[in-house]
C-alpha cells in the first residue's frame, strides 16, 4: 500500500515537471508585454543589475545606422537567439534568447538613439519565469557590448 502511494506520487510529481517544461518551451512570447522602452536609470558606464535583469547604456561614436548593423551581427551570432518585435534599423528591436537545456526565454530590448555625432544605446535583458537569472543577461550585454567595442570606437 505505501509503495503504490509513493509510486503515484512520483510519477505524479514527474507529470507536474514535464508540463511545465512543456509549456516554458510552447507558452507564446507576451510581446505586448515585453516590446517596450527600456527602463531609465542607467547611464553610459553606470549599468543597473536586478534581480532577473540587466540595464545597462553605452555611448558609441558611431552614427545610428552603423551601430545597428554591427549590433545585429553581433546579436546575429549569438546562440538561440531571434529577433521578436521591433528593429534595430528602427531604433527599438526585442529579442528572445532561450536557454540551452530547459529553453527558459530571456527577453532583450534594445534601443538606438542618435547622440551628438554618435550613437546611445540601451540594452535591457531580463527573465521571463523565476527570480533569478544567475547573471546571465548581465554576461549577454556585457559580451555584447564588448564585442561592440572592439571594433566600434565606444565612448
Amino acid at each position: 500500500m505505501m509503495r503504490s502511494w509513493l509510486v503515484n506520487t512520483l510519477v505524479l510529481v514527474l507529470l507536474a515537471v514535464v508540463s511545465v517544461l512543456v509549456y516554458v518551451r510552447v507558452a507564446p512570447d507576451p510581446v505586448a508585454l515585453v516590446h517596450v522602452v527600456p527602463p531609465a536609470g542607467a547611464g553610459p558606464g553606470r549599468p543597473v543589475e536586478m534581480a532577473g535583469g540587466y540595464l545597462a547604456v553605452e555611448r558609441f561614436d558611431l552614427p545610428p545606422p552603423e551601430l545597428a548593423r554591427r549590433l545585429g551581427a553581433v546579436i546575429g551570432a549569438e546562440a538561440r537567439t531571434r529577433l521578436l518585435a521591433g528593429s534595430l534599423e528602427a531604433g527599438l528591436a526585442t529579442y528572445v534568447t532561450r536557454s540551452r537545456v530547459f529553453a527558459f526565454p530571456d527577453y532583450t530590448t534594445v534601443r538606438i538613439e542618435p547622440d551628438g555625432a554618435g550613437s546611445r544605446v540601451t540594452l535591457f535583458g531580463r527573465l521571463r519565469y523565476g527570480r533569478s537569472d544567475f547573471g546571465v543577461n548581465r554576461a549577454r550585454i556585457r559580451g555584447w557590448l564588448v564585442q561592440l567595442g572592439a571594433g566600434a570606437g565606444s565612448g
